[in-house]
């Protein structure tokens, strides 16, 4: 697998000397897969986040396809995407654009910084970028950094901004390590519907959790670095001798002979998350709120201006009420 050696940067200008006291960056990973919807979805969450960011960049993934993503539709080629984020940069919405940077050196001092170890792939099983996650924190600078998922879509009314008030709670709350906005719009009690329970909103204004989610997320980077280095986790092998391995051996046995995959990212996060005084919240605020598409269909991207435009004003269904993913059904 050929990958690019050196990274390029497209920016829209430089800036003078940053004050990094209580700054908060954008960073965001792009692929040739984001094609279909990121022309939307970016100037979208940039304009609903409404806030003064000292940078504002895309990460781009350059790598071949791996995994569940090659049979995404309408995967565009690089030269595409190249072309989407200069129109990102033209039009004001984003500052750079960093192309992943696969130096073996870099990968190498990520990893080390990151993991505590040198391990080889730069993906996890499903494809997802494992080095472009944690090179684009560090790709940026501040004391915050904000990251979406290109895909969310984000409503916030005019009076509020989750940024700010999510900094002030990791000001106030020296437990909580990353913040992110309410998943799924507000129901009535302010319930919210996670795969195996519930959950109520706590009295301190958010919810404590013990999991980290990759889709959103504002970090407190010195809390970020106090996790470091991250457990490396490796998905099941076919041969059950192996998995019953110590993980620094799993590591050492895929360093020297390439045999096993990568867990998710943010299963490693959480994992290291578990064993810390940390904790993940979610505000219980119901002026902001994200939801995840799942969906991919011709008939979403057709109707996803139009829904946008929804969320923006602040409607959905009653039926998505508490719940994070769109649910297709009651929008389409």
């Amino acid at each position: 697998m050929q990958l690019i050696d050196k990274p390029q940067v497209i920016e829209r200008g430089s800036k003078e000397s940053l004050k990094l006291s209580n700054t908060c960056s954008f960073s965001m990973l792009v692929a040739r897969t984001d094609i279909p919807f990121m022309m939307h979805t970016i100037p979208h969450l940039v304009r609903m986040s409404n806030f003064n960011f000292t940078q504002k960049v895309l990460f781009m993934d350059t790598a071949p396809l791996s995994g569940d993503k090659v049979m995404r539709p309408g995967v565009g080629t690089l030269s595409e995407l190249r072309d989407c984020c200069r129109k990102l940069i033209s039009e004001g919405i984003v500052d750079r654009v960093v192309e992943m940077n696969y130096d073996q050196n870099h990968q190498k001092q990520m990893y080390q910084k990151h993991f505590g170890h040198r391990i080889k792939p730069t993906h996890n099983y499903k494809g997802y970028p494992i080095l472009g996650s944690i090179s684009h924190i560090e790709s940026v600078p501040g004391d915050y950094m904000l990251h979406y998922d290109s895909d969310m879509l984000l409503h916030q009314q005019p009076d509020y901004n989750w940024i700010d008030e999510g900094i002030k709670l990791m000001e106030q709350n020296p437990e909580i390590m990353a913040i992110r906005p309410l998943t799924g719009p507000p129901t009535e009690d302010g319930t919210i519907y996670q795969k195996n329970n519930s959950l109520k909103p706590g009295v301190e204004g958010f919810y404590k959790l013990k999991f980290f989610s990759s889709r959103v997320y504002l970090i407190n980077r010195k809390r970020f670095d106090k996790l470091l280095p991250l457990p490396i986790l490796w998905r099941s092998y076919n041969k059950k001798s192996l998995n019953r391995l110590p993980l620094n051996l799993k590591t050492l046995l895929n360093y020297y002979t390439g045999k096993g995959k990568l867990d998710s990212w943010e299963v490693m996060v959480s994992m290291q998350l578990e064993k810390s005084d940390y904790v993940r919240a979610t505000m219980s605020s119901p002026k902001a709120w994200t939801i995840h598409p799942k969906d991919r269909s011709p008939e979403f991207i057709r109707a996803l201006p139009n829904i946008i435009e929804k969320i923006e004003q602040g409607w959905y269904p009653p039926e998505q009420a508490g719940h994070y993913d769109f649910i297709s059904k009651y929008w389409l």
